[in-house]
């Protein structure tokens, strides 16, 4: 598939359906990519949304001053309008509409930045770990390199197969109640995973329930990663169910959002 492509084969929709994920080569013209990674790093260097929330250590307690491992910015394109101008929103949101049916609509955007040398792995977890726990999700995110990602700076794992089941238990990682990021309690079974090195501007597209990790960034780049959340619109579905990870977690970057909604 080449940049600006967006008819994905039988075989390929099937192996998204059976598998839970979907690694695609080319997706975003390299031309386009540059120009993301320069918004990309612009907005990471003011550590752009921090004091709402937006910016935050997601494998750290994201004490102020201390050195970030895993820097995550919610909603770039709040801050960086002409991210949602690009054309590979266009491209993957058609591919997303492929997958999850005709209601397929934008749900979000996040970059997470693996600093060179010092970023962490990612532990195995699932999307939907991380929301509203009474909602029933149609949803997929599509991860997208701002270089060539490998396992040696931190591509993406999947677990074939894993989004056919319930959402398991998470904890922040660590356990440490103030880190904004989780970790399944019981990791998978490693040697099913999958490892998915890209070239930039390739894309993999995973459901909210596939079991996914992305190891630590061991180069003397960093590691970047703009990811964008698609999906039909949550239905009411599970009633009573409750995340305990989400009610007991007590972050800074909670509590900075917080602070600015009572504003």
């Amino acid at each position: 598939m080449s940049p600006g492509t967006t008819s994905l084969s039988e075989a390929q929709i099937a192996q998204f359906q059976t598998q839970g994920y979907l690694a695609l080569n080319s997706l975003v013209a390299l031309e386009e990519i540059a120009r993301m990674r320069t918004m990309y790093d612009g907005l990471f260097e003011t550590k752009a949304g921090r004091d709402v929330g937006d910016h935050f250590d997601l494998a750290g307690a994201d004490e102020e001053g201390a050195p970030a491992v895993l820097q995550q910015i919610l909603n770039p394109s709040r801050y960086a309008p002409a991210f949602g101008e690009l054309a590979c929103v266009q491209s993957a949101l058609r591919i997303a509409t492929q997958l999850l049916g005709p209601e397929t609509e934008a749900q979000g955007n996040h970059a997470i930045l693996k600093p060179a040398g010092m970023g962490v792995a990612t532990p195995w977890h699932q999307d939907e770990a991380y929301w509203e726990p009474e909602l029933q999700y149609n949803a997929l995110s599509v991860w997208i390199p701002l270089q060539d990602a490998t396992l040696e700076n931190g591509c993406m794992h999947f677990i074939p197969g894993s989004h056919r089941g319930e959402v398991l238990p998470h904890h922040p990682i660590n356990h440490d109640p103030r880190v904004h990021g989780l970790e399944v309690d019981n990791a998978p079974d490693e040697s099913r995973a999958v490892a998915c090195p890209l070239p930039a501007g390739g894309a993999t597209f995973h459901l909210a329930r596939t079991f996914h990790y992305a190891g630590e960034n061991k180069t003397d780049q960093p590691r970047r990663a703009y990811i964008m959340m698609f999906g039909t619109p949550p239905q009411p579905g599970n009633k009573g169910r409750r995340f305990p990870w989400l009610e007991a977690r007590q972050t800074a970057r909670d509590a900075r959002a917080d602070q600015f909604a009572k504003q």
